[in-house]
Order: structure tokens, then C-alpha cells, then sequence
């Protein structure tokens, strides 16, 4: 076939003199519009301090007063003292918020969330007590009660995974909620050695509570020798889909199933970065051999947008065991994926 010397003289036209901001399609320039102010220059993701997501900061920010002025808060919430193996998930909201590059665009769901939303990192929940596991708990539950008060919605960073009990105990004060739940484990376990806090029952605790709906729960992922330890997931109405199955069942199955699990109510979107096979996220307290990978995640996440979203969390990151940055960059992705549902409901 001879060459096109029109074709290449209709793209020297178009963008032999266009800068990199510049472009035609109607819909990318409403997305570069949103990036691109007035030049071809966009912030550095390297430079000046990091925040989740390259999200602007606001300082004081969990208050209903500042809370008011935003569609989506992005919140650390730095606390491990409920980890049953390896601590050092209270580091991760900083290793989060280290990753330099996420998003701004996401091209399946063909949104760029920080451009229609208010969105701001709003810092980390203050805890009084380093020692003290209750008087933590008590200090999320209280925080996200504040939130629920609002019309903002939280989007967390932890810390173990023992906080999305008290989250969802702020947060379905009101009503109770549905649950779409990424983990390698059930959590839904009993108390232990004194402790209901611990990272291993709080969804047993949040359905105890009349905070969440558990016949409007998917777990997905689950595996791993403390099957035993889930009985109250199986006797409750949860449903759950263990990481075999998800195989076996396809992942398009696996989406319409969550879809109708959850239904059209309000949903939690809460994602243990376990639940991704350790070759790909060593950095977590307890890694399973045999989890999903990354890009079965954003494809489920992808697959449920539509989804009635009043908040969500990435869990568990511990990044002393994260020597390549794998772990962070995979929950920083996910983060960015619960941003573009919220984005996607809007």
C-alpha cells in the first residue's frame, strides 16, 4: 500500500503546531480543560508535600464546616493497634500518600474525578490514645458520625482493617448499609483475648451493631486457613465469593452477582489491599498466597459503578514489607478507582 502523504498532511495541520494541552476529540478537551490551565504546564507530581492523590490539602478540614464545601473527603486514618500478625499498616496512609502519579484520568469509566468534584486530602482523624484500642475505636466512630451528617463522602486510607467496624458505625447511624468487601478474609470474626476490635470481626461487630445489612454484603476473595473462623458471614446472609470461585466463576459473573447483592441502597466499598495475591502487594500484615490480581480488582470496581457509594477505604497497607513500592501503588490505584465511582454516581 502506497503512503498516505493527505493522511500525514491532515495530521501536520492538526498537530504539528498544537501543544500537548490541546486536543480535539470533545470530550478529551473537556478532561485536558480540567488539567491543562491555560498552558502546556501541569503540577509536577514530585514536587511540594504529598497528598492522596495529588488532592489539594485542607487543613482543619474534618469539620462540618469545612466538610460542607466538598463533594469527597480523602482521609488517613493511621491506627494498627488491631492487627493480629504483623503491625506497621499505621504507616499507611503516608506511603499512599508518597505515590507520586495516579490518574487524573480514568479511560474505561471515561472520567476524571478531580475536575467535576470538590475533592480535598482533609488530613489524618486525631486519636487520643497510641496505647489505648477502644478509646480509638471510639474516636472513629465519633468522626465518622460527624461525616455522616454531611453530605460528604469519606474515602480512607488505613491503618488495619478494624476501623471500617467503627467507620460503619458512624457512618449507617441512620440506616443500615450494604457492603461490597475485597479481602482475602471475612473479618467477621468473634472477640479475642478481650478485644472486638481487633482487624479480624469487624463486620461481625457493624451487623451486631444494626449498622450494616449483611444480606446486602459480598465479601470477594476470601481464602486461606481461617475459613472456620467465618461463620457468622454464612449464617448472617453474606455472600462469599472466595478467590477460587472468582476464577470459576468468571469476573462478569462476579460483577452482576455484587450488583445484585447490594442492590440500589447505599453502599461501602471496602477493599483490604490482602486481597491481592502477595506477588503482586507484599506489603500487608497477613498475606495469602493465591489472591487476585490488580487488574481483576479494577475490573469488579469498574464493573459495579452505578453503585449507590457513601464511602469506602483501602485497608492493611504496611509498608516495611514493601520493598518495590507495589503494595502502595496498588492501593493507591484503588483509591483512585473508589474517587471515579463517586464520580460515576455523580
Amino acid at each position: 500500500m502506497p503512503f498516505d502523504n493527505a493522511a500525514l498532511d491532515r495530521l501536520r495541520q492538526r498537530y504539528a503546531s498544537a501543544g500537548g494541552g490541546e486536543m480535539h476529540d470533545p470530550h478529551f478537551k473537556a478532561v485536558a480543560d480540567t488539567i491543562f490551565q491555560g498552558s502546556d504546564r501541569r503540577k509536577w507530581p514530585f514536587a511540594d508535600p504529598a497528598t492522596f492523590l495529588d488532592a489539594p490539602f485542607l487543613a482543619d478540614g474534618l469539620s462540618a464546616e469545612k466538610l460542607a464545601g466538598l463533594d469527597v473527603a480523602l482521609i488517613g486514618v493511621p491506627m494498627d493497634l488491631g492487627v493480629t500478625n504483623r503491625a506497621g499498616a499505621r504507616l499507611g496512609p503516608r506511603a499512599v500518600r508518597a505515590v507520586e502519579r495516579i490518574g487524573p484520568y480514568e479511560h474505561v469509566l471515561r472520567v476524571a474525578p478531580l475536575g467535576p468534584l470538590r475533592v480535598a486530602d482533609v488530613g489524618d482523624i486525631a486519636l487520643s490514645s497510641r496505647y489505648s484500642l477502644a478509646d480509638c475505636h471510639a474516636d472513629i466512630e465519633a468522626c465518622y458520625r460527624m461525616i455522616g451528617e454531611t453530605a460528604t463522602i469519606p474515602l480512607s486510607v488505613g491503618g488495619d482493617h478494624s476501623i471500617t467496624g467503627s467507620i460503619l458505625k458512624g457512618l449507617g447511624a441512620r440506616r443500615p448499609v450494604g457492603m461490597i468487601h475485597i479481602d482475602a478474609h471475612c473479618d467477621t470474626a468473634g472477640p479475642y483475648e478481650g478485644s472486638k476490635f481487633h482487624h479480624g470481626g469487624p463486620f461481625r461487630e457493624a451487623v451486631l451493631a444494626g449498622v450494616l445489612d449483611p444480606t446486602r454484603t459480598v465479601q470477594i476473595g476470601i481464602r486461606g486457613g481461617g475459613e472456620y473462623l467465618w461463620e457468622f458471614s454464612f449464617d448472617s446472609g453474606m455472600t462469599v465469593i472466595h478467590a477460587e470461585e472468582v476464577g470459576a466463576m468468571g469476573l462478569a459473573a462476579v460483577i452482576e452477582k455484587a450488583k445484585a447483592v447490594v442492590g440500589s441502597g447505599p453502599v461501602y466499598v471496602s477493599f483490604d489491599v490482602d486481597s491481592i495475591d502477595p506477588g503482586f502487594a507484599p506489603g500487608t500484615g497477613t498475606p495469602e498466597v493465591g489472591g487476585l490480581l490488580p487488574r481483576e480488582v479494577l475490573e469488579i470496581l469498574r464493573g459495579v459503578a452505578g453503585v449507590d457509594i457513601i464511602g469506602g477505604d483501602v485497608v492493611e497497607v504496611a509498608p516495611q514489607y514493601d520493598p518495590t513500592t507495589n503494595t502502595a501503588q496498588v492501593a493507591a490505584q484503588i483509591l483512585f478507582q473508589l474517587l471515579c465511582l463517586v464520580a460515576f454516581k455523580k
